[in-house]
């Protein structure tokens, strides 16, 4: 796995799944068979009730030990379950300014602002180091993300305002966003709690993740009426049908339609509403 350049979120889930696997069946490798696998892929489905990402998740663990592995043609009859087409949660720019505002540490503001103004990943945003920021040009470079490619995206002037504020406080030198080790960078664990309480201090009540700041970046750009191809190239998506989720939860083209319901209300027919 580390040969082929898998990332190591990635590694620890196939390892995961597959002693998980032969917890559950109770045989070596060499004797799984192909009721085995469905056996425990229905344990995960039905019983413990995991998302259709988990489960694919699962699927491409022991199909890359028993299929590439040990070269069984048995594991490739099992069929994939389609993924459950979830919209995702959107904040409203006014949300946004109260997470932000909630914020009075200068360092979990500037995490924050880089991730919504940008567009970025969580996983991208602990990784930055301080030579991938181009003030000259207000564009940050992500090095080796999602499917190991490269992108520039946006620099926004207020972030990078916040950043200068952030270098003169805490003078990084390697990483960006350092944590208590000042060799390693801070853990998306740490940005993920940073969110939580900044979404709890400012009274917001959604279900939400710190990944909802990126999906409100792309929303937002939509509704701001930006090509739906340079959103791509922003977010890094490999395909344009990824990114046209975001039609879907922009209210651009909603507000623009009347419910039948106020046509009938609201609208006055011979003097009488």
């Amino acid at each position: 796995l580390s040969f082929r350049k898998y990332s190591p979120k990635t590694i620890k889930a196939y390892i995961h799944y597959n002693r998980n696997f032969l917890q559950k069946s109770k045989k070596p490798p060499q004797q799984v068979t192909n009721d085995d696998i469905k056996d425990y892929l229905f344990h995960l489905a039905e019983e413990r009730g995991v998302s259709t990402s988990t489960l694919n998740g699962a699927i491409n663990a022991l199909k890359f030990y028993y299929g590439t592995v040990l070269k069984k043609k048995f594991i490739y009859e099992i069929k994939r379950p389609r993924k459950d087409k979830k919209l995702p949660v959107v904040l409203n720019k006014e949300e946004v300014a109260k997470i932000l505002s909630a914020l009075s540490n200068i360092k979990h503001k500037a995490i924050l602002m880089l991730i919504y103004s940008a567009g970025l990943r969580v996983s991208e945003v602990v990784k930055l180091k301080i030579e991938d920021i181009d003030s000259q040009r207000k564009l940050i470079h992500i090095k080796g993300a999602k499917g190991r490619k490269d992108r520039y995206t946006l620099l926004s002037e207020a972030a990078l305002e916040t950043l200068r504020r952030y270098w003169k406080e805490h003078k990084p030198s390697t990483w960006l966003f350092p944590g208590p080790n000042k060799e390693k960078h801070i853990t998306i664990r740490t940005v993920q709690r940073i969110f939580e309480k900044a979404c709890k201090d400012s009274g917001i009540r959604k279900t939400l993740s710190v990944h909802s700041l990126r999906h409100s970046f792309a929303t937002h750009l939509l509704e701001s009426s930006i090509d739906l191809r340079y959103i791509q190239a922003l977010l890094g998506h490999k395909s344009s049908k990824t990114t046209e989720v975001y039609t879907h939860v922009s209210s651009k083209d909603f507000m623009r339609i009347k419910s039948p319901l106020d046509q009938i209300l609201f609208t006055k027919v011979g003097g009488v509403p």
